[in-house]
């Protein structure tokens, strides 16, 4: 697992934000049915206060499973090994050494690993688990936390005048514990109108199943909302008379959240307080209990939507997904694109415009009282012709950046200059004469002998690697005979030349016959 260093964070506040999405890492691998055994191999231990698992005790609990469930894969089916190492690397397991389970030295010194689940593995583990088991009884609203709801709002405005900070704190903690589930199930609830609304299922089991969901609502739940709304907003409203402030205050002063500040208790719990005035308030325009009272009402006309189609389906012997369907086969069984692109036209009337119109490049030319059928044609454009809009420049391509390849050939560049620059300070120091030049040494030696006898005029210059610190300087010198270079490559013969090399600013050792030197422009010379 990735460690992610917090100045005073520890445990699952030292989790990242890549680190707590890496915890769902297990859902995408080939794997991820072992993995999700594994974890429910964990989660069974833990239920039975067993923490540290070593491998034989996971093998242990998986065979158990294996015995319950079918579709739990059996011990020897599983690289448990190299299950767990990947658990580890995505941060769902932590793993510690054992040497309580040591019998020798020798066993000591080869430490036992033992795995339990870290704290924020665990719930992911527990987030996937609620997704697995979510059922549609799940959006349904319990009509008895309306009196619970109203009793402790009761409870709080008489906490609230009596300073009682304990007291207030524990009515809070359990209005957010109810407002929390019922926003939850209320969430889930809207999910479910939502499928109702855009589904194209016509058979009988969904609408009844729908049908069944919506009649359990308002029995059970609609009803009791209406009934307590006024009462509810009442409740709220004394308690604001008490002082909401003071009452915040009095929370936060009475929480025992060790690793948050006053400031930033007192913060959260007025945000949690806001959200229950904004399901209750009566300062409100449009609570949500207003709003989760019209979503019932749509949903009725939703469901007597669906019933219709059902209706008309059974009638008529054909539904509409009936209809895709042998549209889609007659898709599948035309024999040519043509065929196909009118049988697509035929049954969505979707096809070119009739008629255009373009303005003649030169209105004057042609009168307007001549017919179009005897003015000359004018050029169209294709594209106004098939989809009835007129040609655009369209978007400006792509730029393709390859920092993969720029990258690679910045590395290359570097390390080229770095050689060269190498060989060209052994070109410096070692000289040309007395010794076999290398094959980098020929390429700076050669690369300089092109420069300097590509000039036309005496003149001087430098060949840089990376730099004017490591420049060298070649002098050629008029002389009877020939100049011998000894290379990897063989001989380099130079004709009535003489040849050296040195280092910038090392000076030139002068020679009997030098004449004094012409003014160097720049720091390759060519003497002639």
């Amino acid at each position: 697992m990735t460690e992610i260093e917090h100045a005073g964070a520890f445990g699952i506040d030292a989790f990242a934000v890549d680190d707590r999405m890496r915890l769902f890492h297990f859902l995408a691998a080939d794997k991820r049915t072992t993995y999700l055994w594994v974890l429910r191999a964990f989660d069974r231990a833990r239920a039975n206060y067993h923490v540290l698992l070593h491998t034989t005790v996971v093998a242990e609990q998986l065979a158990e499973l294996t015995a319950e469930h079918s579709d739990c894969p059996a011990d020897a089916d599983t690289d448990l090994p190299a299950v767990l190492d990947a658990l580890v690397g995505w941060g769902n397991l932590d793993r510690s050494q054992d040497a309580a389970r040591a019998t020798t030295v020798q066993e000591y010194r080869n430490r036992h690993s033992v795995y339990q689940l870290t704290d924020a593995g665990y719930r992911a583990y527990q987030a996937v688990e609620q997704v697995l088991a979510a059922r549609l009884d799940d959006a349904t609203l319990s009509r008895l936390v309306f009196p619970d709801i109203l009793a402790d709002l009761t409870a709080l405005a008489a906490a609230t005048r009596a300073g009682d900070g304990e007291e207030v704190y524990r009515k809070l903690s359990r209005l957010d514990r109810a407002l929390s589930d019922m926003a939850e199930r209320a969430a889930r609830f809207y999910l479910m109108l939502g499928e109702l609304a855009r589904t194209n299922d016509h058979r009988a089991e969904v609408f009844l199943a729908h049908k069944d969901a919506l009649l359990a609502h308002m029995r059970e739940f609609h009803s009791e909302l209406q009934r307590y709304t006024p009462r509810l907003r009442a409740a709220v409203q004394a308690v604001e008379d008490a002082g909401s402030d003071r009452m915040l205050e009095q929370a936060a002063e009475a929480d025992d959240r060790l690793f948050r500040s006053p400031a930033a208790r007192l913060e959260d719990w007025r945000a949690r307080w806001a959200g229950l005035v904004a399901w209750f308030g009566a300062g409100t325009p449009r609570t949500e209990s207003d709003r989760l009272q019209e979503a019932t009402v749509e949903a009725i006309s939703d469901v007597l939507a669906l019933l219709r189609r059902v209706t008309e389906s059974r009638r008529g012997g054909v539904s509409r997904e009936s209809q895709l369907r042998h549209l889609a086969a007659w898709f599948a069984a035309v024999r040519s694109e043509p065929a196909a692109h009118a049988l697509f036209g035929a049954a969505f009337g979707l096809q070119a415009p009739r008629h255009v119109g373009v303005a003649h490049e030169d209105p004057e030319r042609i009168p307007g009282r001549r017919s179009w059928w005897e003015a000359p044609a004018v050029e169209i454009a294709r594209t106004l012709v098939e989809t009835g809009r007129s040609p655009g420049p369209g978007p400006p391509a792509a730029v393709d950046r390859n920092d993969v390849a720029q990258r690679r050939l910045r590395e290359r560049q570097v390390s080229d200059a770095a050689a060269r620059r190498s060989a060209a300070a052994e070109l410096a120091a070692g000289g040309v004469h007395g010794r076999v030049l290398s094959e980098a040494e020929t390429v700076v030696l050669l690369t300089l002998l092109d420069r300097a006898l590509g000039a036309r005029v005496p003149v001087s210059g430098v060949v840089r690697a990376a730099g004017a610190a490591h420049g060298v300087r070649l002098t050629l010198e008029p002389r009877d005979g020939v100049t011998t270079v000894h290379t990897a490559r063989g001989r380099l013969l130079l004709d009535g030349v003489t040849l050296s090399v040195r280092a910038l600013g090392t000076a030139t050792p002068p020679s009997a016959a030098q004449l004094p030197r012409e003014p160097v422009r720049e720091l390759l010379e060519v003497r002639r």
